[in-house]
């Protein structure tokens, strides 16, 4: 946690505007050189800055600059911040044990192998390698590409399970899904609607019915029943 003046430029051209402070004073409390603070009391530097009161931004008090007015000796300090925000950090390069880095290639094997939607930068940050290296062992062209096996990073303490999730999911979003259905399946509704009931073929005049064809065999069954009935 750093406390840190804002706007240390805008704040020297009000200090220099509003109060009796010396140079030297003002360019200690804003972190500028003295001569560049006697640039903007001659208006020869930051000419298009509007001043910021320190003060109503509580980073200075009033008895504060009255002190330093009657003192030329007197450093400002700045006010206790009543907010106070962290300081950004750099996020160093992932550091690997020198007892680990021989297990590197055989872990980068495996991520070639097992996760080919990742990307060089991806695997560099989950193993802490350089993107040749990574191009070497996927070529097979690394010095000792007939002895590696591939590894798992999680196992080897390369990198965490975490760490190995996060990267394969934005690796996977976007990538579409080719994966098509196996077997017999329904047609969809999209389809089915549109069929249309087959309709019975019309019948043509030779195949309507002869109504004295079909008497004349009634006829002839009723007369062979009494026949047979004699018989």
């Amino acid at each position: 946690m750093a406390s840190t003046l804002l706007m240390p430029k805008a704040t020297a051209v009000w200090l220099v505007d509003n109060t009796a402070l010396s140079f030297d004073q003002i360019a200690q409390f804003c972190g500028l050189h003295p001569l560049e603070v006697k640039a903007i009391a001659d208006g020869e530097a930051a000419q298009g800055i509007k001043g910021m009161d320190p003060v109503m931004t509580g980073q200075l008090t009033r008895d504060e600059i009255k002190k330093a007015e009657g003192d030329e000796n007197h450093r400002l300090h700045l006010s206790e911040p009543k907010v106070r925000v962290p300081e950004s950090k750099r996020k160093a390069p992932r550091y690997t044990p020198l007892s680990k880095r021989q297990d590197r290639p055989n872990a980068i094997l495996w991520l070639v192998r097992n996760h080919p939607e990742l990307k060089d930068a991806q695997i560099s940050r989950l193993v802490g390698t350089t993107k040749s290296t990574i191009e070497q062992i996927r070529n097979r062209t690394h010095w000792n590409a007939s002895n590696l096996v591939p590894m798992d990073p999680v196992t080897l303490g390369l990198c965490s399970q975490i760490d190995l999730d996060i990267e394969v999911n934005r690796a996977s979003k976007g990538r579409e899904q080719t994966a098509q259905p196996t077997g017999d399946t329904l047609l969809p509704a999209a389809l089915t609607e549109r069929l249309q009931p087959e309709q019975p073929a019309p019948r043509g005049e030779d195949d309507e019915l002869d109504a004295d064809a079909v008497f004349a065999k009634l006829s002839a069954l009723k007369s062979t029943q009494p026949e047979e009935d004699d018989q």
